[in-house]
């Protein structure tokens, strides 16, 4: 009998306890169900006919995005442009080669062909003017096309190497013509004829120069209006020597012991356009990936 007992009353404990978990259970669903602290950590399970979200890139293109960007942009079409700069330094550099070491050819008699002549070799006979010289400067020495420190039959110890070009009439002997032949350059202390006689050349004689043609007067240059000229301006010139505007440059071979030295054409030209290239194309190269970095990635610069 005792045994009968005991084993209900162990099923009625049984029961009452599940009883009371199965409650208790009830009881924190229900709350989960209200209450945002029990809901943090479930998350609705995502169906099958859901779309994937694609990713909000419009804040890359923001105001401060555009505005940094145009610094690669820039950068990279300025590149570009050296590129095409570069081309065209190259060919005008080969061109002048070309016609500076062509053989001299005759004056021609149709004066406006000239305009497709500069840097190339004329040769001509006559006779100088040397009553009606102009002069132009000051100018540096220059040897071999180029700026020189020392040098020449007028080198100074000091190395200073300012002077001016003579300019001087020169009577064609072929023709009723006169042109305008810068015979080189003189230091300034030898700009008065009179301290150069010796170099005053008379008679016909024979010279090879190359065509140069009229220079646009430099920003912040005065005008000019004496005989001694700061640029090279041909209609100025001419009149006043009473010449044609027609200018050749002497070449050093003209060079007489006491006068100009000739051959004060500078016929290097300055080409540093891949130096330009490599700048603007690796401004450009960091400049993308620093955007990207921060505006597309979003990591921060610093």
């Amino acid at each position: 009998m005792w045994k009968v007992k005991s084993f209900y009353l162990l099923v009625r404990n049984i029961n009452s306890h599940e009883s009371h978990h199965l409650m208790l259970k009830c009881w924190k669903r229900k709350l989960s169900s209200t209450s945002p602290r029990f809901n943090q950590s479930h998350s609705t399970p995502r169906r099958k006919y859901d779309l994937p979200v694609a990713p909000d890139r419009t804040s890359s293109f923001t105001l401060p995005s555009l505005v940094f960007l145009l610094i690669p942009v820039t950068a990279f079409g300025l590149g570009t442009w050296q590129v095409k700069r570069r081309k065209w330094k190259l060919e005008l550099i080969e061109n002048l080669a070309t016609r500076f070491n062509a053989p001299p050819q005759n004056l021609p008699y149709d004066l406006s062909e000239l305009n497709e002549m500069e840097y190339s070799s004329v040769q001509v006979k006559g006779r100088f003017d040397h009553s009606q010289e102009l002069y132009m400067g000051p100018r540096s020495l220059l040897v071999g096309g180029d700026a020189a420190g020392q040098g020449g039959m007028f080198s100074q110890s000091s190395g200073s190497q300012s002077g001016y070009h003579v300019i001087t009439p020169f009577h064609l002997a072929d023709r009723d013509l006169i042109i305008l032949v810068n015979r080189g350059w003189v230091p300034a202390k030898m700009k008065n004829p009179e301290q150069r006689k010796r170099g005053q050349v008379k008679g016909e004689v024979e010279l090879v120069g190359l065509v140069r043609l009229n220079e646009t007067r430099p920003t912040f240059t005065p005008k000019n209006t004496s005989n001694t000229l700061l640029y090279r301006d041909l209609e100025k010139m001419a009149e006043m020597a009473g010449a044609a505007p027609v200018y050749l440059e002497a070449t050093e071979s003209s060079s007489v012991p006491g006068g100009p030295i000739g051959g004060q054409t500078r016929i290097s030209l300055r080409n540093e356009h891949m130096s330009y290239i490599i700048t603007w194309y690796s401004l450009g190269g960091i400049t993308a990936f620093m955007w990207y970095r921060r505006f597309i990635r979003g990591i921060p610069l610093m």
